[in-house]
């Protein structure tokens, strides 16, 4: 169900903040088309910080009724405050989400016990599929494998989206925990290599705008035939890379904007838009890729 390609969904907003429901399904429709494995709706990429808990509520639920049961939606429900976090969870129950995503509690920067203790709790108040999420520069925090290989033991949690970047994570992991787990690259520009040693996809900022490449990159790379997924791979490396030009989702809201995808690429403060600077390195990028794709097809 959560191999592949699966899309970090940026929130689409307008001019004064608020969840724009046109460019929403826009993006839905876009991702289907394109074949992407599933949805995360309200992460990191979704500016889950900034909204509040009726927004994030009100915004997953609306994804659920857009999808139609086309595509499994993974909802975020992280928090650095374990109650908030077994509260949002328990909001998901029969609403028809497939899992969720919960990162490790950022700002309190807890110790390994006290993530166990955190994630134990989720797990032991709700019957929903729990996805960890580790992605230490933005928390502060490091979910280390002896600890992910300790919560695995529960039945609801099902596997780890690994940000770190670091690929040595992999291998540790599998070599910890026996049973059928979950492997996520939190990390565009390292996915393949990720998927290469036992990974089973990505949870993709690129995805945003380059959906139909990083679906078929992820499905070739998951055959085995990595000759022609790196090729693939090669053509979205400027994106991995250029999309990360100010902090997530900055750039990604301008580029899906500049593509069609949504109306308004505003962000809610401290997230400014992107500089005029930045606007013209990342059309630059933009443009290439377009017509590279446009030559391939």
């Amino acid at each position: 169900m959560f191999k592949g390609s699966i899309v970090a969904l940026i929130t689409p907003m307008d001019e004064k903040g608020k969840l724009c429901p046109k460019s929403l399904k826009n993006l839905i429709t876009y991702h289907i088309k394109n074949n992407t494995s599933a949805i995360v709706s309200v992460g990191t990429t979704g500016e889950s910080s900034t909204l509040s808990q009726k927004e994030h509520i009100n915004l997953v639920l609306r994804t659920v009724d857009l999808v139609e049961k086309k595509i499994p939606i993974i909802a975020g429900t992280g928090s650095n405050a374990t109650e908030e976090s077994i509260n949002l969870t328990q909001k998901f129950e029969n609403v028809g989400i497939s899992a969720c995503l919960s990162v490790t509690p950022y700002y309190n920067r807890p110790t390994q016990k006290g993530l166990y203790e955190h994630f134990k709790s989720i797990s032991e108040n709700t019957s929903l599929p729990q996805i960890l999420y580790n992605i230490p520069i933005r928390t502060g925090c490091d979910l280390l494998p002896e600890t992910i290989a300790k919560l695995a033991k529960y039945k609801n949690i099902i596997g780890i989206k690994e940000a770190t970047g670091d690929l040595s994570r992999i291998n540790q992991i599998k070599t910890l925990i026996k049973k059928n787990f979950l492997l996520l690259s939190g990390d565009d520009a390292t996915a393949l290599d990720f998927i290469k040693l036992g990974g089973d996809g990505v949870i993709s900022v690129t995805a945003n705008i380059a959906a139909k490449e990083m679906a078929q990159m992820c499905r070739i790379a998951l055959k085995e035939d990595y000759y022609n997924a790196q090729l693939i791979n090669q053509l979205l490396m400027p994106l991995h890379k250029y999309l990360f030009i100010e902090t997530n989702p900055i750039p990604v809201k301008w580029a899906a904007q500049k593509l069609g995808l949504i109306e308004n690429s505003k962000l809610r403060l401290p997230l400014t838009m992107l500089s005029s600077d930045n606007k013209k390195i990342l059309n630059n990028i933009i443009n290439q890729f377009v017509i590279k794709t446009c030559n391939s097809s």
